[in-house]
C-alpha cells in the first residue's frame, strides 16, 4: 500500500517539479497568440476552455493502452510500476509536452509536419506514412477492443457492435470538434474517474493486499519473456507512447494560451500514469500469481481480466459502470485517431477541411480501408502497433532534442529519453519474430551500439543556429 502511494506521490511531485523545469526550458510565451485565435475555422481550430481541453487530451491519449498495457506489464511483476513512474515523468511527459507545444508554435500542424521541420523532408514523408498506418491500427484496435467488452456485457454480436462503433467514429471524424467530442467528453471523464478509483477502492475495501510482491529482481512472466525490451514496448501508454504525439496537435488547435501547455500536455500524461499505476496494481494484487492472470488472458484477452476484476470488486452494477468506463476509454481515443488521420492526410495533400465535402473526400476511403484492416487478427494488429507506436515516440523525442539544441537550450531533457527509446526499438525489432529474429544477447548489444551511434551523430551534426529575426529563435517563427 505504501509503495503504491509513494508511486502516485512521485508522479504528482514530478508534475510540479520536473514538469515546471521542462516548461522553463521550452519557454512558453503567454503573449503569443495560439492557433485557435489565428486560424479559427469552426471545425478543427476552435477556442475551448482549458479544463475541457485537458479532459479531451486525457481521453484522447487514454485508450486501451493504459489498461491493457499495464495488465500485460503486470505479468512481469512490480518492475512495471517503476517504468510507469520514471517513464511518465522523464519520457512520456517530455514527449507529450513538446509534441503539443511544437505543434502550437507551428500553427497546429500535425506531428509529421512538425518532425519534418527538424529532421528533414525525408523524415516528413516517412512520418506521414508511418503516422497514418499507426493511427489506422489504433483506430481498428480501439474498435475491436470495446466491441468485445460490450459483447461480454450485452451478449450482442461483436460484428454488429463493430458496425455501430464504426458509425460513431465516422460522425465524430467529420463533425466540428466541439459538437460531439467537446460535448460528450466531460461526461466520459466522470466515467473514467469512477472506473479508475472504483477499481482501486474495490481492492482496498475487499481486503486485497496491495502489491504483495515487491521483489524487483525477479521476472515472474509465465512465458519467461524478457523484461528488456518487451516491457517497454508492451507498457507504452502510461509511460511513453508515440500515439500521444498524434493527438496533441488536436488540442494544440484549441488551447487558448501557451502557459496552459504544461497542464494540458504534461499534466494529462501524469494523469494517465496514475491510471496505469492502478491497473498494474490491480493485476499484481488481484491474482495470486502471474500464471493465474495469464490463464485468464489466454482464455480471452486482457478484456477478460478487466471484466473479472470489475465484476468481482464492484458487484454487478458497479462492475457494469466500471467496464462501461473501460469501453469509453478506447472509443474516445479511436474517434480522435481517425480525426487525426483525416487531418494528416489533408495536410499531406493540401486539402482544406473547412467544408464538409472536403472532409468526406478523405474520410470515406479512410473508413473503407479501416474496415478491411479490422478483419485481421487482433493479436497481430496489437503486436505491430506496439513497435510502430514506440518508433514514433523515439522520432518525436529526437525532434524535440534537435529543436532545443538548435536554440542552445538544454537538449538533454529530450536527448536522454530519445537515446533510451532508440535502444528499446532497435532491440525489439532485431529479436522479435515480426522483425529479424536474432539472438537476444546479440540484438541487445547491437541496440546499444545503434543508440550510441545515434547520440554521436546528434552531438556531431546538430548545433545552435543563428536566429533570423524574431524572439531569438532559429527560424523566427518558433
Amino acid at each position: 500500500m505504501l509503495f503504491f502511494i509513494a508511486c502516485v506521490g512521485l508522479l504528482i511531485l514530478g508534475y510540479f517539479t520536473y514538469g515546471v523545469f521542462v516548461e522553463r526550458v521550452f519557454g512558453p510565451d503567454p503573449d503569443r497568440k495560439t492557433p485557435c485565435w489565428t486560424r479559427e475555422d469552426g471545425c478543427d481550430y476552435i477556442n475551448m476552455p482549458t479544463w475541457k481541453v485537458f479532459f479531451i487530451q486525457l481521453l484522447d491519449i487514454a485508450g486501451l493502452g493504459p489498461i491493457f498495457g499495464p495488465i500485460l506489464g503486470a505479468l512481469y511483476g512490480p518492475q512495471a510500476l517503476l517504468w510507469v513512474v520514471l517513464g511518465s515523468i522523464f519520457a512520456g511527459g517530455v514527449h507529450d509536452y513538446f509534441s503539443g507545444m511544437l505543434s502550437v508554435r507551428k500553427g497546429g500542424e500535425s506531428i509529421p509536419e512538425v518532425v519534418g521541420d527538424f529532421m528533414g523532408s525525408t523524415a516528413r514523408q516517412v512520418l506521414r506514412v508511418f503516422s497514418v498506418i499507426l493511427l489506422l491500427l489504433v483506430g481498428v484496435v480501439f474498435i475491436l477492443g470495446p466491441a468485445k467488452l460490450l459483447s461480454n456485457m450485452t451478449g450482442l454480436n461483436v460484428q454488429l457492435l463493430v458496425f455501430f462503433i464504426f458509425c460513431y467514429y465516422f460522425v465524430a471524424t467529420i463533425l466540428p470538434i466541439d459538437k460531439i467530442i467537446g460535448g460528450l467528453y466531460p461526461i466520459f471523464g466522470a466515467l473514467l474517474l469512477f472506473m479508475t478509483f472504483g477499481v482501486l477502492g474495490g481492492l482496498i475495501f475487499n481486503g486485497y493486499e496491495l502489491l504483495p510482491n515487491l521483489d524487483f529482481t525477479a521476472n515472474v512472466h509465465p512465458n519467461d519473456l524478457p523484461i528488456w525490451p518487451l516491457l517497454f514496448i508492451t507498457l507504452s501508454c502510461g509511460a511513453i507512447s508515440g500515439f500521444h504525439s498524434t493527438q496533441s496537435p488536436l488540442m494544440a488547435r484549441c488551447m487558448r494560451n501557451e502557459r496552459n501547455g504544461r497542464f494540458v500536455f504534461y499534466g494529462s500524461m501524469i494523469a494517465e500514469g496514475v491510471i496505469a499505476l492502478i491497473w498494474v496494481t490491480a493485476g499484481v494484487s488481484f491474482y495470486e500469481s502471474s500464471d493465474a492472470m495469464q490463464a485468464v488472458i489466454a482464455a480471452g484477452s486482457p478484456s477478460a481480466v478487466v471484466n473479472e476484476i470489475c465484476n468481482t470488486l464492484l458487484g454487478t452494477f458497479g462492475g457494469f459502470l466500471a467496464i462501461l468506463g473501460v469501453v469509453i476509454l478506447p472509443i474516445t481515443s479511436g474517434d480522435t485517431a481517425f480525426r487525426s488521420t483525416r487531418l494528416i492526410l489533408a495536410e499531406s495533400f493540401k486539402v482544406d477541411q473547412a467544408k464538409i465535402g472536403k472532409r468526406l473526400l478523405i474520410a470515406i476511403p479512410l473508413f473503407v480501408l479501416a474496415f478491411f484492416v479490422s478483419r485481421a487478427d487482433f493479436a497481430i494488429i496489437w503486436r505491430y502497433f506496439g513497435w510502430s507506436n514506440q518508433m514514433l515516440s523515439m522520432m518525436v523525442l529526437w525532434s524535440a532534442a534537435i529543436y532545443l539544441a538548435q536554440r542552445g537550450k538544454l537538449h538533454w531533457i529530450a536527448t536522454v529519453p530519445a537515446v533510451f527509446m532508440t535502444a528499446v526499438d532497435a532491440a525489439f525489432i532485431l529479436q522479435a519474430q515480426i522483425g529479424f529474429g536474432l539472438d537476444a544477447t546479440l540484438s541487445n548489444i547491437a541496440s546499444v551500439v545503434i543508440a550510441g551511434g545515434a547520440l554521436v551523430a546528434f552531438l556531431r551534426y546538430v548545433h545552435p543556429v543563428s536566429p533570423i529575426g524574431g524572439k531569438g529563435t532559429a527560424t523566427g517563427t518558433l
